[in-house]
């Protein structure tokens, strides 16, 4: 793959297809949202909460934190409102297909798996089994991954991946390429999945790291990538602004697997993938409390690090107001996107 375009002359058109695309997902969405709530209230798409942890325990924390919310009848599967949004005004740009059908596909993909997750949810009983069994869930979105990751080796040619800060340097992984894009993509996806626990936390975070992302794509030449990102944070800042405490609908699973999936997707597309962990810090801080988490149990005899994870559930169970805790992670989300844009432009342009 030959290494990301240094030099790019900011063609005025295209910023301004941009800025429309970005606003044709922001006005999309808001269309949808009435209909969207319609039905919701009419088929009683309520959002069950888990009364058992990962490991089967009961949680006493989780339900003495937002049990109370539960008791209000909040619709889940919101998501389904930008990915509507985002696929159809994607498509009908036609902007670039080599560079929007494969994270489209993969973010459609992934929404399905939620999609399904979702439906189970609504239809069982909030236990720690409601929704599609954990390891079921990771294969599904791992083939989604696999089928990306063969496609982005295959038909699109892509066989290395940059180093960050430093110019012009790179990896070469050959079809090793195909299992790397597995990870990303997988990791990413519960990641964010992970990170949907407050209102408001999810949407506000992926807007941040989406619009990073543009910004980078945009920088690279690939317009094709940053329309995708516009779009994307143009829907999100549209269910974000109804989703902020007290949250209306909640994405659900269906939202933030896709959500997941996509970035994962971008970043390998913009050769940036060991820049993902910096600019989405927030959400490898939440995947890795989960996974210190449970480390810790099995290992140190049921003893915990964190009072309960997430890690946004953490500061909640310390004393934090639900809002100050996502606001707060916003602004976490900003300054390590703001550092990973730096050692980006660092790498490119220095």
């Amino acid at each position: 793959m030959e290494p990301a375009i240094t030099n790019v002359v900011l063609d005025a058109s295209s910023l301004l297809k941009l800025v429309l695309l970005g606003t044709g997902g922001f006005l999309l969405s808001m269309a949808l949202t009435p209909l969207y709530t319609t039905i919701a209230y009419r088929w009683k798409l309520w959002k069950k909460p888990r009364t058992e942890t990962l490991t089967g325990a009961k949680a006493t924390i989780f339900m003495k934190l937002h049990g109370e919310k539960h008791k209000r009848h909040i619709p889940t599967m919101a998501g389904v409102i930008f990915i509507l949004s985002v696929t159809i005004i994607t498509m009908a740009a036609n902007w670039s297909r080599a560079e929007t059908w494969l994270p489209v596909a993969a973010f459609f993909g992934a929404a399905l798996v939620g999609l399904i997750d979702d439906i189970i949810n609504i239809r069982g009983d909030g236990t720690g089994k409601a929704g599609l069994p954990s390891k079921l869930k990771l294969l599904l979105i791992t083939l989604v991954a696999a089928v990306g990751g063969w496609y982005f080796y295959y038909k699109l040619g892509f066989d290395s991946m940059q180093l960050p800060g430093f110019t012009q340097t790179s990896l070469e992984l050959g079809w090793f390429i195909i299992p790397v894009f597995m990870l990303v993509v997988v990791a990413t996806a519960n990641a964010v999945n992970m990170s949907d626990g407050l209102d408001g936390l999810a949407g506000g975070l992926t807007a941040i790291a989406f619009a990073t992302y543009a910004i980078i794509a945009i920088l690279e030449g690939k317009y094709g990538i940053a329309g995708f990102c516009t779009v994307m944070v143009g829907a999100l800042l549209s269910y974000t602004w109804f989703n902020v405490f007290p949250a209306r609908f909640f994405m659900g699973d269906v939202g933030s697997f896709a959500l997941g999936t996509a970035l994962g997707v971008v970043a390998m597309f913009t050769d940036t993938v060991l820049l993902l962990p910096v600019i989405g810090f927030v959400f490898v801080a939440e995947a890795g409390s989960v996974i210190l988490q449970i480390a810790s149990k099995k290992l140190r005899n049921g003893k915990k690090i964190f009072r309960i994870s997430p890690i946004h559930h953490h500061f909640e169970a310390i004393g934090w107001p639900e809002a100050k805790v996502t606001m707060r992670f916003w602004v976490v989300g900003q300054v390590s996107a703001l550092l990973g844009l730096a050692i980006f432009m660092m790498g490119r342009y220095m």
